[in-house]
């Protein structure tokens, strides 16, 4: 149970965030912010690349609900909705409570969309 809560220790806060209620996390220079399902921020002082090896380090193997998503993001492979390549955007939501819409690269989102039909076909 407890490898699928992440925490973020500071000088003054602790940030303690259940892996499946994060729907994203946003690079903004060297911090990061980061949102759950109740669209609740968090902002953790730690830019993007330092994250990934975090989230590798501190999940294993259950890191890799986890995708990053061109320069300025790391989202939740679970929360996918929609992506459009042509328009730029992908919607994240848990099709009840909220909808994310976050504007991404073409290269991104087509790499993106290649690995989820890739892993699709490779599914049971």
């Amino acid at each position: 149970m407890a490898h699928n809560i992440l925490m973020f220790n500071s000088r003054d806060e602790l940030l303690r965030l259940d892996i499946s209620k994060i729907v994203y996390f946003e690079g903004d220079g060297n911090y990061t912010n980061i949102m759950t399902v109740n669209k609740l921020k968090g902002t953790v002082c730690m830019n993007l690349s330092h994250m990934v090896i975090f989230l590798a380090s501190e999940l294993g193997p259950d890191a890799g609900i986890f995708v990053r998503l061109g320069k300025r993001f790391i989202i939740n492979v679970n929360y996918i909705y929609q992506l459009n390549v042509q328009k730029q955007y992908l919607v994240l939501s848990d099709y009840d409570h909220f909808a994310f819409k976050i504007g991404v690269s073409k290269d991104a989102l087509k790499k993106l969309k290649d690995l989820m039909l890739t892993s699709q076909k490779s599914s049971p």
